[in-house]
């Protein structure tokens, strides 16, 4: 039982992706007879829009400001997206509990479902993550990689604004074309109808979210976007676009890509939050994880993608630390064991560090003029 003996205050940000996280952090507590009340807070992140995620300033842009409140008494407990929490943590806060995790995979997403390979020559794909921005380079680099920005909902809007604009200008143009043409016998009765639906019919059978996005003015034409794989189905958007899966081997999400964190002072309410929310298995892989990206720094600044599988007694673990423009790389594949994975992934740090890790994100250091010292995080371009 809580201590508080009443009504649990859970910080979250006031997004649509993490109102719905929250919700299910809410609903799994709420089932285990734990009464659990959502408060929005705004972060610094959330304040600063026009600005990539790697160049916000302080670590924990998305962090800061909601663990503050959970320290100063305000509110009880914060939920995070695992990747945007700093590895360092401020005296007397924990994460109480690491609900079990969604897919941790990055996708590849269009307005048609086409895969990498598929895309034309000198294709515009948008990120803002330098990791996502490397690992397309590595692959293709003819591509042209573009900042994108936004919440998920936002950047779908981004993506599907342009094709949809097209169509609706063509879809005017054949209507104002037929009208021309009315009462000419002459006049081909396919050419003269081109279109089942009217301009009107055509708008009005768009959801919501189809006319916001209509309405963008995008500085941008993007053939496609990467987004992780978690957020985009938590955000409910996988209807409108085409998703094809990046093979996790090249493209290896950024370490706890695709769980949640609950963080607490440490105590009894944070005891009881883990008794009731922690699930072991993404614990142990989200721990070998960051324990890694701490070893080796560089996280804001350099292209690091960290996965760990727990499975039996072994988990398996893949690292890729390349150079910003995706040309050099130090990576490795490990299975290592379960009973020692802390020591195990601080060796396993140790051991890319002398590969030349260290050299890549220290050249990322030099590289990323205005970013932060602090290299405890690292700074994606979307929540999950």
């Amino acid at each position: 039982m809580t201590t508080r003996g009443e009504t649990l205050q859970l910080a979250t940000r006031g997004s649509d992706l993490a109102l719905r996280q929250a919700a299910t952090v809410r609903d799994s507590l709420s089932s285990r007879r734990l009464s659990v009340e959502l408060v929005e807070v705004e972060t610094t992140g959330d304040q600063i829009r026009d600005e990539l995620i790697h160049r916000l300033g302080k670590t924990g842009a998305f962090v800061r400001s909601l663990d503050e409140k959970v320290l100063e008494g305000e509110l009880d407990a914060a939920v995070h997206s695992m990747k945007d929490m700093p590895t360092e943590r401020p005296d007397r806060l924990v994460v109480a509990a690491v609900p079990e995790r969604a897919a941790a995979e990055d996708v590849l997403v269009t307005p048609d479902g086409r895969s990498l390979e598929e895309l034309p020559e000198g294709a515009t794909v948008g990120t803002s993550s330098l990791r996502r921005k490397a690992q397309l380079l590595a692959e293709r680099e003819d591509l042209t990689v573009e900042p994108l920005r936004g919440n998920v909902d936002t950047r779908i809007a981004k993506l599907l604004a342009p094709s949809l604009q097209r169509e609706h200008q063509e879809r005017h143009e054949a209507e104002q074309e037929r009208k021309g043409n009315a009462g000419d016998p002459d006049t081909d009765e396919e050419e003269e109808h081109p279109y089942d639906r009217t301009v009107e019919e055509w708008f009005d059978d768009l959801t919501e979210f189809e006319r916001r996005a209509m309405e963008r003015d995008p500085d941008t034409e993007y053939d496609a976007i990467v987004l992780a794989k978690a957020g985009l189905h938590r955000a409910g958007l996988t209807r409108y676009v085409g998703m094809s899966d990046l093979d996790p081997d090249r493209f290896v999400p950024a370490p706890g890509q695709g769980a949640l964190a609950v963080t607490a002072v440490d105590g009894d309410l944070a005891l009881d939050i883990k008794d009731r929310l922690d699930d072991p298995q993404t614990r142990v892989e989200t721990t070998v994880e960051r324990t890694i990206l701490e070893e080796l720094g560089g996280g804001c600044v350099a292209p690091i993608g960290i996965h760990a599988h727990l499975e039996g007694g072994v988990i398996h673990t893949r690292v890729r630390v390349l150079s910003q423009d995706g040309t050099e790389e130090v990576s490795v594949g490990r299975d290592i064991p379960a009973e020692y994975h802390i020591d195990a992934a601080q060796d396993l740090a140790a051991e890319l560090a002398e590969q030349g890790a260290d050299d890549l994100i220290a050249e990322a250091k030099r590289d990323s003029t205005g970013a932060d010292d602090d290299a405890s995080t690292v700074r994606e371009d979307d929540e999950e």
